[in-house]
């Protein structure tokens, strides 16, 4: 394996790539989770074409490749078929144990070239846990971003984190005094990689459920405002941090808590996720997302709407 320090860490590098066709679930528009997923693809190109991808890491050096915190924010719409430029930037990371990138999608637009989202992504890498061999000699560069185990500190106050005194004893006392929702998922193996683990892609899908299944609770289901109003989910920025592992088949418990109504155009909430360890319960990843609706117009077209009376009635429910 071939580890080139200067390029790892100083080189932007770019690649074209097109979201994938399960992304686009309502038109020919790309949810948030897939253009996380080209985020993800374009970290790991970065990595490949600086001469350490993440077959050899985990095959020759016993290096698992994480992403623990993906922040981004959709400037606009992705379109289904087509083609994007995603320019990663290596950056300063906040905390040891990682490497940090700036993510840049860029599409053309009437023959311009038009920033369609960023986006900022921490990756570790993770010594692997079930195989002892002893394993090869990596770059100093890299070295900086070896854990033992995923255990990270919340991000700033407000983003998500509830003070690690607060957390109740109880699992089902977690929504009590909050305009929360609650929902427990077995975290299935297809969720997670490196023969144990909930990677960051199963929780993007976590948090797109949580979101669906908490509306749907309130009476507001997706299916009842496109039907009824031709009203289509749009996600302006999302966030999700890891802060402890967790293990395929573990019970995650995930609560979903709206935080404030802007002006009845969006809202925004957070994501906490808890397994219960020791009898205890551990906060293992927190989440935010910015979430508003967009009116069809036609097969191709649509514009944003104002949440309705009954939109901001059941997002304020307690």
């Amino acid at each position: 394996m071939t580890t080139l320090d200067a390029t790892l860490a100083e080189l932007t590098t770019e690649i074209e790539l097109r979201p994938g066709y399960e992304g686009a679930n309502i038109g020919p528009w790309i949810g948030f989770k897939h253009v996380n997923y080209l985020v993800e693809e374009a970290v790991l190109n970065h990595f490949r074409v600086t001469g350490s991808d993440v077959r050899s890491l985990y095959v020759d050096g016993g290096l698992c490749w994480e992403i623990v915190d993906i922040d981004t924010r959709i400037i606009h719409v992705f379109n289904l078929d087509e083609t994007v430029r995603l320019r990663v930037r290596p950056v300063a990371s906040p905390s040891g144990g990682e490497h940090t990138f700036e993510v840049l999608i860029l599409g053309g637009r009437l023959g311009e070239d038009v920033r369609l989202a960023r986006s900022r992504v921490s990756v570790s890498l993770r010594l692997d846990s079930r195989w002892a061999s002893a394993r090869a000699a990596v770059s100093p560069a890299l070295e900086t971003a070896v854990v033992s185990r995923i255990r990270r500190q919340a991000p700033a106050a407000g983003f998500g984190a509830m003070p690690s005194d607060d957390i109740p004893t109880d699992v089902s006392l977690l929504t009590e005094g909050r305009n929360a929702f609650q929902w427990t998922l077995r975290v299935p193996y297809f969720y997670c990689h490196f023969t144990e683990r909930l990677q960051m892609s199963g929780y993007l899908r976590i948090m797109e459920e949580v979101v669906d299944r908490f509306l749907a609770d309130r009476g507001v289901s997706i299916r009842s405002l496109l039907d009824d109003k031709q009203l289509i989910p749009a996600v302006p920025r999302s966030r999700i941090s890891m802060l402890d592992e967790v293990y395929m088949e573990e019970d995650l418990h995930i609560v979903f808590v709206v935080d404030d109504v802007f002006k009845n155009l969006t809202f925004t909430a957070r994501m906490e996720c808890y397994v219960v360890r020791d009898g205890a319960l551990v906060n293992v990843a927190v989440g935010a997302i910015t979430h508003g609706y967009a009116m069809l117009e036609d097969r191709g077209r649509w514009g944003l709407s104002k949440l309705d009376e009954r939109l901001c009635r059941a997002l304020s429910a307690t």
